[in-house]
């Protein structure tokens, strides 16, 4: 516990310097930041009731860490939820953040602090639930995830990943065994996507659309059998959307948002067997 109030702390001051660095290129409009902050606090207090009402439920215990089924439970598969959920929160407040006015740069550290601090919260609030405990691997996917944007504004390579995500309903639960989708791995395709036209020779790459990704995707199947339980991995293609044109802010803005998304393209289950899609949701 006191690692992640150190850590916290660390995060808090390291982005009020950065933004005294910065400050000078801010005009903040504190109308739209109000709205931003009333509408943050209303959809976490309906987020808290839905997270009580499907993990929150047992009983309650002291903090406590989970160590043994940091690693098991979903076959691992729920990190890549952490980190994505995490990269996804981070994005959107920075825009929404630039939108009120601050700089970029401190758009970028504020939504990052602001995803470590929520996902962060979830964790200690796991810590004191019987059924789950505070998990450092969830944590550090979290803060994985948190910190992607800034990262990516650091280091030039990160900015052609793309961290996606799809669904498309197993046959666990189409049989009711998960109330919620978001909570059912097996529904669950995690995807990281890149340029396709970067990884081909010269004399081909001419030829790709700039909108045409190559994607690596993976899922979990049969968790309720311990002993089939098994990963799929899978290589298709994927839809970078904003490499479409259209430079209208609103076109714009859709596009970014989107693209957080893995929409159906054609595919190849490279594991553990093989099987052509010609469509993959």
């Amino acid at each position: 516990m006191r690692k992640v109030i150190l850590i916290i702390l660390v995060l808090v001051l390291a982005s009020r310097t950065f933004a005294q660095k910065d400050s000078t290129t801010q005009n903040v409009n504190y109308s739209r930041l109000g709205i931003v902050g009333a509408t943050t606090l209303a959809a976490f207090i309906y987020g808290y009731g839905v997270q009580n009402t499907m993990w929150w439920k047992g009983t309650k215990s002291f903090f406590h860490f989970n160590w043994s089924q940091d690693w098991t439970y979903a076959m691992g598969s729920d990190k890549y939820g952490h980190f994505y959920f995490a990269h996804v929160v981070s994005n959107v407040y920075s825009q929404l953040f630039e939108w009120c006015g601050f700089s970029h740069l401190n758009s970028l550290r504020y939504g990052a602090l602001f995803a470590f601090g929520y996902q962060t919260f979830i964790e200690v609030r796991d810590g004191f639930s019987r059924d789950y405990g505070f998990s450092w691997g969830d944590f550090t996917a979290n803060t994985l995830g948190a910190s992607i944007p800034l990262l990516k504004e650091r280091f030039k390579f990160l900015r052609d990943f793309k961290f996606k995500i799809s669904y498309y309903p197993s046959e666990r639960f189409r049989h009711n065994s998960n109330r919620h989708i978001l909570d059912d791995y097996e529904s669950t395709y995690d995807w990281i996507s890149y340029p396709l036209y970067k990884i081909l020779p010269d004399k081909l790459s001419g030829f790709v659309p700039r909108f045409l990704n190559i994607s690596l995707g993976h899922s979990v199947k049969k968790l309720d059998l311990p002993n089939e339980r098994t990963h799929e991995f899978f290589i298709a293609l994927d839809w970078n959307l904003e490499e479409l044109p259209g430079n209208f802010w609103l076109l714009k803005l859709l596009k970014k948002n989107l693209n957080f998304y893995h929409l159906p393209a054609p595919a190849i289950k490279i594991y553990p067997d093989v099987i052509w899609y010609g469509l993959k949701f």
